[in-house]
């Protein structure tokens, strides 16, 4: 919510810019009964009648009167405004409320209220406001939405004061403004497994020992039935009450989602585009493995990783999985194309080893970065590709029903090493090939003999 107080036009007040801002706020009526004032005037002298010219000094006083009067008016007023959500998946609306509250000892006059939206959020909503009584407030509400993310301004909001007579209109602005964040779309997903031992926080979690030293150790409340010599007696002094050591620590299951940015790797743009496709399978699969418990962040092709400050750069063991969340989907919401040729940037940071599940969503390729990704394999337990071929997005749908030549021989790479890859074909739900991915997995496991989960 952004407040902002409005007085009436004393900011140019005691200026010669002034009167020109008062005359200039003139209307075309006001502008024409000034004109024909001044006419008349002149038609009085040359035709020698004295009434024709109190005829014409009361229609070109009249707009001056009314310009000064305004522009002289003491309104104080404060405008206020509330997002209903601040972030919002695109195609969904938000609300936004204004409020504007009378904090002067004079009533006002006919108020017209105006809040700049960009076009992309629809026309520039317009308010008429009637008298509103010294100490009283009005409300209003407008709708906004956006088929394409982004950050929007959403300000500044624009006071338009005019006289009963229409003679003149004075506009004044608010300082501030909010920002609506339009998120990717995200598809809710199936809970199965694609990375073999990288099971989340459910059945089968891993675990590891916390007995590296006597600073390492994390103590907590004594339990009924507990060791005694358990009894962690410095933490038990520091807090007052009886503490005991914890002999383990669930570690989470780790999920790294690769999202290739690279310009030369799509074609076409708008919100059926491939890159925006590959954009919000991101953000589903990024919210699916925060929801099951997994330690979670997002790598690009640049080697940028979010959240990216201190710690390992994953997301969800050391803050609220809801906050991990806004963060990643915060950066999806403004992330564009990279001008990068290649992979090997996101092929460094996963060098580490111990990243997880590899979840990479990917362009068009070619061998040299479909060797990256097979290297990229080797650093993980399990690794799923789905891979978007322009190609099958700007022809036809008849057209993509067999495979295709050089996107086939990518994927053949991919399997053979090790990568579960999936060809992303136009409009396919990201749901189904979730499911998939999933059979492929098994079928493969099956195939070499080992065991599903």
């Amino acid at each position: 919510m952004t407040t902002a107080g409005a007085g009436g036009p004393e900011a140019d007040r005691g200026e010669k810019g002034g009167v020109r801002t008062a005359l200039a706020g003139l209307t075309t009526r006001g502008r024409s009964f000034l004109a024909a004032g001044v006419a008349a005037a002149i038609c009085s002298y040359v035709l020698g009648q004295s009434d024709l010219l109190r005829v014409g000094l009361l229609l070109a006083v009249l707009p001056l009167v009314c310009a000064a009067v305004l522009y002289r008016t003491r309104y104080r007023v404060a405008g206020s405004r509330r997002l209903s959500p601040s972030r919002v998946p695109a195609g969904s609306e938000a609300r936004v409320h204004l409020r504007m509250d009378n904090v002067s000892r004079l009533p006002t006059g006919l108020l017209m209220l105006q809040d700049k939206v960009p076009y992309v959020l629809g026309p520039r909503p317009r308010f008429v406001l009637d008298r509103v009584e010294a100490g009283g407030r009005r409300e209003v509400s407008y709708r906004v939405r956006s088929d394409l993310r982004g950050r929007y301004p959403l300000g500044p909001l624009q006071l338009r004061l005019t006289d009963p007579f229409g003679m003149c209109e004075l506009t004044r602005s608010f300082s501030t403004y909010d920002t609506l964040t339009v998120i990717p779309r995200v598809e809710p997903l199936a809970p199965v497994r694609l990375g073999g031992e990288a099971k989340g926080y459910g059945d089968g979690r891993q675990r590891s020992l916390a007995l590296a030293g006597e600073d390492d150790v994390i103590p907590r409340g004594y339990r009924y039935g507990d060791d005694l010599r358990r009894v962690h007696w410095r933490s038990t002094a520091r807090y007052g009450e009886l503490m005991v050591r914890r002999e383990e620590q669930p570690q989470r299951a780790r999920c790294t989602v690769l999202l290739d940015t690279r310009g030369i790797a799509y074609q076409g743009a708008g919100p059926d585009s491939p890159f925006e496709w590959a954009v919000s399978g991101a953000a589903s699969v990024l919210v699916h493995m925060l929801e099951r418990g997994y330690s979670v962040r997002l790598l690009t092709d640049t080697g940028n990783a979010v959240p990216g400050e201190g710690g390992d750069g994953f997301a969800g063991a050391s803050q609220e999985s809801a906050d991990a969340a806004g963060l990643m989907m915060d950066t999806l919401a403004v992330i564009d194309h990279s001008d990068g040729a290649g992979l090997s940037r996101a092929y460094d940071v996963l060098r580490g080893g111990n990243e997880g599940l590899l979840v990479a969503f990917l362009g068009d390729l070619d061998e040299e970065q479909a060797a990256v990704l097979g290297r990229m394999r080797q650093r993980s337990p399990g690794a799923v590709a789905f891979v978007l071929d322009s190609d099958t997005w700007v022809r036809e749908p008849s057209d993509v029903s067999g495979p295709l030549d050089g996107s086939g021989d990518r994927l053949r790479m991919l399997r053979e090493a090790g990568w579960t890859a999936l060809r992303v074909p136009r409009g396919a739900p990201m749901d189904e090939l979730w499911r998939l991915a999933d059979r492929e997995r098994r079928g493969v496991v099956a195939a070499s003999g080992g065991e599903g989960p």
